[in-house]
């Protein structure tokens, strides 16, 4: 993904050239700094998305891809920030020491500048005195359609949405292996030349198995990255910097991904991710428990949450690496027919995802079509290896003592303890974290 920040105020160079070398790996293509009246803005570029900074429009933006955008520019002389209607690609904001408003795609970039961060939430402009809503998710009144038809348009929006993202013969696919990136990567498959694709996990883990069996029915160029605990221990440094979380089942499932999108940076400079399958189509296990009547507000609600934890995941992983990912099922045609697809169809009979299941069929082998979900660090072999080594390191004492942070928030696992504890020392001092998300149905509070 690209990067961008900037300052409400002329004459700011240095500090915005300070600001984009915090963010400087989300872009080694280019990178500029220029001024315009009352302000001064960067950004920096991959190869992939090209040139990020309009300076005739008074225009920086990061571009990742079919309506999923963050920008900063001049509108009526003042410099407004706005941000895509799911929040696929970040943007955080604040006030310099002499009150002008300032802002960059990560918040490590707004240390030292900003006196304090903030989220620009999705769907919103901000010209630093107030948000201004251009979009909420809705409940849409539900299609009437019969299945064949509806899974057909389904399966030709998705189609769509993957050409609009493909620029060049040869990209990457990070493949799990579970229904939401098999589908992505097969649609993928007819438009290009070659396709690579990444699956990652520890030696024996479910996703390794279920990727190879779609990668040979895909024919991709696959790539397995074996992992070991080692590894995702020597890498939680780093992972935890470009996260920029400390999050425990955010940072778990972002290791692996880390990994797979640090072997895929070889090969490739564009990704596409199945992200968002499971929100707008219902692949979570404890929808099935859900009065049906509520099942589409719930859907709603956990899309919503994407921006600052599963999303959050995609943009920092693949930007560590330079790469740009696709998240082709948040794609704008794709939310507003999904939206709108009946719940019965998305939960029938027991099977979740049904319908995007129906889209797929013949495109997939059996195996890979009917997997069940499994959380991104489950389907990895992670489990519980990370919790079990966190427990072995951090004493009940300790966890007690250290469980309750300075803005009110209480750790809930020593898991999460661990990595908190990273997180302080890559970010010494910044305890205002309302710009922080936090994963919905975390594991509860340990007794200490």
């Amino acid at each position: 993904m690209s990067g961008i920040a900037g300052i409400a105020a002329a004459g700011r160079r240095a500090d915005v050239d300070k600001m984009l070398a915090a963010i400087g790996h989300r872009g080694s293509a280019g990178r500029t700094v220029f001024e315009v009246p009352g302000a001064t803005l960067g950004a920096v570029w991959t190869t992939a998305q090209g040139d990020s900074a309009q300076p005739e429009a008074a225009l920086v933006q990061d571009y990742a891809g079919e309506g999923h955008f963050a920008q900063a520019g001049l509108a009526d002389g003042k410099l407004t920030l706005r941000r895509d209607p799911l929040g696929v690609a970040p943007l955080y904001y604040g006030r310099t020491d002499g009150g002008a408003l300032c802002f960059a795609s990560e918040v490590k970039a707004l240390l030292g500048i900003a006196r304090e961060v903030h989220e620009v939430e999705p769907g919103c402009s901000h010209d630093g005195a107030a948000a201004q809503p251009y979009y909420q998710l809705r409940k849409q009144a539900p299609l009437t359609d019969p299945p064949e038809s509806v899974a057909g348009e389904l399966r030709r929006r998705l189609e769509k949405a993957v050409a609009r993202c493909i620029g060049k013969q040869e990209v990457g696919s990070w493949l799990s292996g579970g229904l939401d990136s098999s589908v992505i990567t097969a649609l993928a498959r007819a438009h290009v030349q070659t396709l690579h694709s990444f699956a990652g996990g520890l030696a024996g883990a479910p996703d390794l198995a279920y990727a190879q069996e779609a990668a040979r029915f895909i024919r991709s160029e696959h790539h397995e990255i074996v992992v070991t605990l080692r590894d995702m221990l020597a890498a939680l440094p780093e992972v935890i910097y470009h996260l920029e979380s400390f999050d425990a089942l955010l940072v778990r499932s972002s290791l692996n991904n880390y990994l797979v999108a640090k072997a895929a940076a070889d090969y490739v400079d564009q990704v596409f991710s199945g992200e968002g399958g499971d929100e707008l189509f219902a692949g979570y296990d404890y929808l099935a428990g859900l009065p049906r009547a509520e099942l589409a507000d719930e859907l709603i609600d956990i899309t919503g949450r994407l921006h600052n934890t599963a999303l959050q995941r995609v943009d920092r992983c693949a930007s560590a690496h330079g790469l740009v990912a696709h998240v082709v099922f948040l794609d704008p045609q794709v939310v507003d027919y999904g939206l709108r697809i009946p719940p019965e169809y998305k939960l029938h009979e027991g099977v979740e995802k049904w319908i995007l299941r129906r889209a797929m069929t013949g495109r997939l082998p059996e195996g890979v079509l009917a997997r069940k979900k499994a959380k991104f660090w489950q389907g990895a072999g992670v489990g519980e290896l990370l919790a079990d080594h966190a427990a072995q390191q951090i004493s009940d004492g300790d966890f007690s003592r250290q469980r309750h942070l300075p803005n009110g928030w209480t750790l809930n696992t020593k898991e999460e303890l661990m990595y908190y504890r990273v997180f302080r020392e890559r970010f010494p001092g910044l305890e205002e974290l309302d710009w922080m998300g936090r994963t919905k149905g975390a594991p509860v509070a340990q007794a200490p």
